[in-house]
């Protein structure tokens, strides 16, 4: 049988830039060799496309040697990669999907996902709409407002507001109730930027460090007694939710360093709930799944009061982090879907995926 000429793209232009290394070696040490004819391409930080021999682990070396500068036009039919080098384009080997493998901005944000539908090729994973909605956390919670589906109190504020009236932005949050606030990046993942606010001066030094990732900026309203639970969802036209996972998280929130550092977190599988909660939260899940256009995968992230069950969605993850002790696999692996097989789904609903696009009449006879 005909290999399926897949390329792994890792790394790429955001905070995120090394968990997507950690994600990206789980994909390549499942895939089947005899199924697959696997092409690595790793993106600097600058943005830079770079393949060649152990391409992986020479980006986690932070090195470029038996490397070179490759580059995908984004012209229909012409889904080939090409070496790049003095002016000159040779053509290395035509892909038949692409596995994005990316956090964060530049990668699970849309904009790659605008690229590859212009290329018109298969690529795992969420669309241009659902991928952007998903990335910008305000914009999000608009959507999940409108469909009404719960979600905590929040403002949204620029980057350069912030630094002209912080003054005015802390009267404005402090309206929305008591303390703790979470101040975050609002177009990033991986909890990068993120702080918990206990008091004025923290909501002050917060705000100041999500600027340094993005020139939006949200702000929400903690949940008393909070539990934190993951749902994954699979699919694309008729999606499935897995069981829920809890986390108890290492450091006071489920922090950059308690998700991929700190070995004291611990993630419950399956979350202690009633049958009629996860019953719930499954279909909740599904229905923010479908409300923001996603497809291929994503995890659905909920903040519950302990105490009430009051229950609400802190956000969605479209490229979730995707190590094999990473929430989204281990909870299809509880569910009897083990790591391998679910890549060679997400492959196979990539290809679903773009049969559907291609449905589309483009010309008017």
């Amino acid at each position: 049988m005909k290999k399926i000429r897949i390329g792994i793209l890792f790394g790429g232009r955001s905070g995120e830039h090394e968990v997507s290394l950690m994600s990206s070696k789980s994909v390549l040490s499942v895939l089947n060799p005899q199924k697959y004819e696997i092409t690595e391409i790793g993106i600097t930080q600058e943005g830079e496309w770079w393949s060649g021999t152990d391409t992986w682990q020479q980006f986690q070396n932070k090195s470029f040697e038996g490397l070179y500068r490759v580059l995908l036009i984004p012209e229909p039919g012409k889904t080939i990669l090409y070496r790049h080098q003095e002016g000159r384009l040779d053509a290395i080997t035509e892909l038949d999907v692409i596995f994005p493998v990316l956090h964060g901005t530049f990668g699970e944000d849309g904009t790659l996902q605008g690229f590859f539908e212009m290329a018109d090729i298969a690529y795992v994973g969420a669309g241009v709409l659902g991928s952007s909605v998903g990335m910008d956390k305000a914009l999000f919670k608009d959507v999940m407002r409108a469909n009404d589906i719960p979600v905590v109190d929040w403002i949204v504020t620029s980057r350069n507001y912030a630094e002209q009236h912080i003054d005015e932005i802390v009267k404005e949050t402090e309206a929305l109730g008591a303390y703790p606030f979470f101040i975050k990046p609002a177009n990033l993942g991986s909890s990068v930027g993120i702080s918990k606010c206990k008091n004025r001066s923290d909501l002050m030094e917060g705000i100041l460090e999500a600027c340094r990732f993005d020139r939006r900026i949200l702000i929400e309203k903690g949940v008393e007694y909070t539990r934190e639970i993951e749902i994954s969802v699979l699919g694309n036209e008729n999606p499935r939710a897995s069981v829920p996972g809890e986390i108890k998280p290492a450091d006071e929130f489920y922090s950059y360093n308690a998700k991929y550092y700190n070995d004291r977190s611990e993630l419950i599988i399956p979350a202690p709930l009633s049958d009629e909660m996860i019953a719930q939260m499954q279909a909740i899940a599904i229905r923010t799944y479908q409300a923001i256009d996603c497809a291929g995968m994503a995890r659905v992230d909920f903040l519950v009061n302990g105490q009430t069950n009051q229950l609400f969605i802190n956000e969605v993850n479209t490229i979730p982090g995707f190590t094999k002790i990473s929430m989204y696999p281990k909870l299809w692996d509880a569910c009897g879907l083990k790591y391998a097989d679910l890549v060679d789904e997400l492959v196979n609903l990539a290809f679903e995926r773009k049969a559907e696009r291609n449905r589309s009449e483009r010309k008017l006879s």
